[in-house]
């Protein structure tokens, strides 16, 4: 992650399908161009993900 310069946006996967994700980084991305003012770039990550995570004893 570099400093300022990306926003990363984590979602539960069943409450948003891939194709909702790619559309709220591109309104992410929007709002951030029309309502902002920022030198450079600004990244946004919508990362949806399932973990099934089991420990041995």
């Amino acid at each position: 992650m570099q400093s300022g310069r990306e926003i990363r946006v984590m979602v539960l996967p069943d409450k948003i399908d891939d194709l909702a994700a790619f559309t709220l980084a591109k309104n992410i991305k929007d709002r951030i161009e029309n309502e902002m003012t920022y030198p450079g770039q600004i990244k946004v990550s919508v990362i949806r993900e399932y973990r099934a995570v089991e420990t041995a004893k």
